[in-house]
């Protein structure tokens, strides 16, 4: 039976990894914090420890490592650098390093803020990657740790990522549609939204598979801009609350810059015998009924 090492065990897709595995694979798992899940051993040690780190992966042994543990507050990587390099590249170069000792592969979580998002067409996995913030240029810092230390990889960038667990965007909306009457939403950024459960059973495929190398994944469902995305927050949730478009530069609000294009070029995928996930449409339809439960 496959061993898979998860890192983030208790994050929003380290968590949904976690279930969609459970009942097939031998599970383990570390996160900065304590967790507690049934059936899974967890470890709570210093990831930024090589030494401990190494022991830890030869004692499990796992084929498979996914490591969705980072720091991913962009405003707080942004004024926090030095917290940035250490969750983003310091941790991962040290999972990498014990990673190729073991054997294991590993599946290494990116973003779509490696691109600065000045093209006028879809990103594709080969396109020049040019970060604008601190949260993009420690992701890249990551993908070459992984890219430059292991033959047997995986690397996923995603984008506007929603789940169960944590902060996210669906959530703020909410709360912000519930005592307020407009709201103002930025509608020059464009993108497609990412639903962590979806993207763990992506993850489960490529547990099995050695089609290895850079992919991207979101939902289908087509690109919109977060003004549109909040438009359909609301239409399913069934609120009234009125929605503002305004440009970035009028919203004002961020300490890093984002970029203004984050669409996925996700052929790719569909060319390696990967399931495309299903459209966000519908990703958002079942995660509003989750978060009533």
């Amino acid at each position: 039976m496959i061993k898979v090492f998860i890192t983030g065990l208790a994050g929003m897709l380290g968590s949904n990894i976690a279930y969609k595995l459970k009942d097939d694979y031998v599970l383990s798992g570390v996160d900065l914090l304590t967790v507690n899940m049934h059936g899974v051993d967890s470890y709570n040690l210093d990831a930024l420890d090589y030494e401990k780190m190494l022991q830890c992966l030869k004692k499990i042994k796992p084929d498979v490592i996914i490591h969705t543990a980072a720091a991913v507050n962009v405003d707080k990587c942004e004024t926090e650098p030095n917290y940035a390099k250490a969750l983003n590249v310091e941790m991962t170069d040290n999972i990498c390093k014990a990673a190729d000792v073991i054997g294991a592969k590993v599946i290494y979580i990116s973003t779509d803020a490696v691109f600065d998002g000045e093209s006028q067409r879809l990103y594709n996995e080969e396109d020049k990657v040019s970060p604008i913030n601190i949260y993009g240029k420690t992701k890249l810092e990551g993908e070459l740790a992984v890219s430059e230390t292991l033959e047997k990889y995986f690397i996923v960038r995603i984008a506007w990522v929603f789940g169960l667990n944590g902060k996210n965007f669906i959530k703020t909306m909410l709360n912000v549609g519930k005592n307020h009457d407009t709201v103002r939403v930025v509608n020059d950024q464009i993108g497609t939204p990412t639903y962590t459960y979806d993207l763990a059973r992506l993850l489960v495929d490529m547990n099995e598979s050695e089609k290895y190398g850079y992919y991207h994944a979101t939902n289908e469902g087509g690109y919109i801009s977060w003004y549109d995305f909040t438009k359909e927050i609301y239409r399913q949730a069934g609120y009234t609350t009125e929605v503002l478009p305004v440009t970035t530069a009028e919203y004002g609000l961020s300490k890093a810059a984002r970029p203004f294009n984050s669409r996925l070029e996700k052929s790719k995928l569909v060319e390696a015998g990967f399931k495309p996930l299903p459209t966000w449409q519908d990703a958002l339809s079942r995660y509003l009924k989750e978060i009533e439960k």
